[in-house]
């Protein structure tokens, strides 16, 4: 049986609002390659004819850059949706709460999941743990995720590598396996259906 041949890569919130200057109040992000990493799974997904899913955070906040009507809620260009690729918009950290993927990924018969996005400590978490809760074959491609250094409960700064390093901990091998974008473009078969 051939790897990630019914998979869906589910992308999480790669919008221009997240090199918005407010992030910069959370310190540097690590896996600066991230998107070109995204970028390649997408190109190799597209000419597979997988499914695709491209997840936006519409924010409901007055003041955040992701709210819909501004430059920041748009996709960045090199992970952007082509025409006929399905978009679905959240408001909360995670997406499957108040949106039609559950649905969509059971409507398609998918049952292995390839999470990429920002951030990995929140959306990219929330919704590997709503992901492995619910059942699905859960993987967490580490290098093509990003997140941003922060302080932790008690004060103490985190580097951006720490707290990425710490959300994978998490989740590896209770909600999803953690993945490297080189290993999954080489177990993955050479095609698959939609």
């Amino acid at each position: 049986m051939t790897r990630f041949a019914r998979s869906a890569l589910i992308i999480i919130d790669l919008q221009k609002a997240i090199d918005a200057s407010y992030h910069a109040v959370h310190g540097p992000r690590n896996n600066i390659d991230a998107e070109s990493k995204i970028a390649r799974l997408l190109a190799r997904w597209r000419t597979d004819k997988r499914m695709i899913v491209h997840i936006r955070h519409d924010s409901t906040f007055p003041e955040s850059a992701y709210r819909p009507g501004q430059i920041g809620n748009c996709f960045k260009e090199e992970v952007a949706p082509l025409p006929g690729e399905t978009v679905i918009a959240k408001t909360t950290n995670n997406a499957f709460i108040g949106t039609p993927l559950e649905e969509l990924l059971r409507a398609s018969h998918v049952q292995e999941l390839l999470i990429v996005g920002v951030s990995t400590n929140n959306s990219v978490e929330a919704t590997v743990r709503m992901a492995g809760n619910l059942g699905f074959d859960t993987y967490i491609v580490a290098d093509a995720c990003f997140t941003f250094a922060k302080p932790d409960y008690y004060g103490r700064p985190r580097s951006a590598d720490d707290v990425h390093a710490m959300s994978l901990a998490n989740l590896d091998g209770e909600y999803c396996t953690v993945i490297e974008t080189e290993t999954l473009l080489q177990n993955a078969s050479a095609s698959g259906p939609r």
